[in-house]
């Protein structure tokens, strides 16, 4: 199909947002190469993540531009009128490359070493949703999260707690620090488990490289900080039955978990290629399903709008740090991770992907449970 023909469709598309090719505003999109159209219509997702990196387009403000593409009701628009889906039809019709592309999927090969992620992140290396309620730093809303976890938590000192996808150990060292118990962090990461190791030396936390479903020990408390969206649907009950065979009778457990409005099976294919292979994120129905007749929800808590507040910070850190780090990557990847992080903000400013703390106990607490907001 002309490209001409395609900028039409993806004009006419655009019609119905407040974006517009080539505008004047931060958040609309500049096109240098016109091969972005048959991309973004052939290939959608992987197609505009992948043009992205390519340098096809440009755009002041992804974070805006994916949150007003995802606030618009595009996706019904595109349903409702025929002269915009006809050429988008066409062109994943005669779209070989796209099937050319599916058949070999060759992942690329990029090392995100420590040295990355010790840039981006706070000082306790925590690569999950900071808590912003009277918080005006990075730093402070990764503190306020682990504390909101550990009141959760209703920890005392002497207690035992599992940590199962424990990163570099963040709130092991947190949690022992202030709050007196010992940890066992579970990681399938040696890269982690050394960092993690360093960065809890002295302190009564023990790093286990394991597979969770190896786990059968009894704790008092069982935590999973962003564990769950990287193990598949299939094994969601599997996980629970898991954490039910590691948690005393009279614990508690608590999941913080990115989630879907809707039941999904897949991720979409750019994060899917590049980022997060194998991941996908839970819903409320799956969710529910796993858990039925193990545990006892006792408190469920969203507050998705600060991960958009967090991946900003992550984004400000990376790209202020990224002379520094540099010489380990290359201009692609700096592309890619700058898309990554800008494009998942406008997706929770959208509100479109939330952030749950869920809190289970397995027999009901006794008189109810006290829900902690800080």
């Amino acid at each position: 199909m002309r490209a001409s023909r395609l900028e039409a469709a993806v004009r006419k598309l655009l019609e119905h947002t407040d974006i517009r090719i080539n505008g004047n505003n931060r958040w609309d999109i500049q096109v240098h190469d016109n091969r972005f159209y048959k991309r973004a219509v052939g290939e959608a997702e992987l197609g505009i993540g992948e043009s992205y990196m390519d340098g096809w387009w440009d755009c002041d403000e992804i974070d805006t531009l994916i949150c007003k593409l995802l606030r618009s009701g595009l996706q019904d628009a595109v349903k409702r009128n025929w002269s915009i889906l006809w050429p988008i039809a066409l062109a994943a019709i005669f779209n070989r490359q796209n099937k050319r592309r599916a058949q070999k999927d060759v992942r690329a090969h990029y090392s995100l070493g420590n040295d990355l992620f010790q840039k981006m992140l706070d000082p306790l290396m925590l690569y999950t949703c900071g808590y912003w309620n009277n918080a005006a730093s990075l730093e402070q809303a990764q503190i306020n999260k682990l504390e909101l976890i550990c009141r959760k938590l209703e920890l005392k000192p002497g207690m035992r707690v599992l940590d199962i996808g424990c990163g570099w150990g963040g709130f092991g060292k947190y949690a022992a620090q202030n709050h007196g118990v010992s940890v066992v962090g579970v990681t399938v990461s040696k890269e982690q488990m050394a960092l993690g190791q360093e960065l809890c030396q002295g302190l009564p936390v023990e790093f286990l490289l394991s597979d969770f479903r190896q786990l059968n020990e009894r704790f008092d408390r069982v935590v999973a900080i962003g564990m769950i969206e990287h193990i598949g649907y299939k094994n969601y009950r599997t996980f629970m039955k898991v954490v039910h065979r590691c948690l005393d009778d009279d614990g508690l457990f608590l999941l913080h978990t990115i989630g879907e409005i809707r039941s999904v099976t897949v991720t979409d294919p750019w994060t899917e290629k590049y980022i997060f292979p194998g991941s996908m994120l839970p819903s409320t129905k799956q969710l529910g399903q796993a858990t039925e007749n193990l545990f006892v929800m006792e408190d469920w808590h969203n507050f998705g709008a600060d991960y958009d507040k967090t991946l900003m910070a992550w984004y400000a850190n990376f790209e202020r740090s990224w002379d520094s780090i540099k010489r380990n990557y290359d201009d692609r990847f700096f592309r890619m991770w700058k898309y990554f992080l800008l494009s998942t903000a406008g997706s929770f400013r959208a509100r479109r992907n939330q952030l749950w703390q869920i809190v289970f106990s397995k027999r009901g607490v006794i008189g109810g449970y006290q829900s902690y907001r800080l």
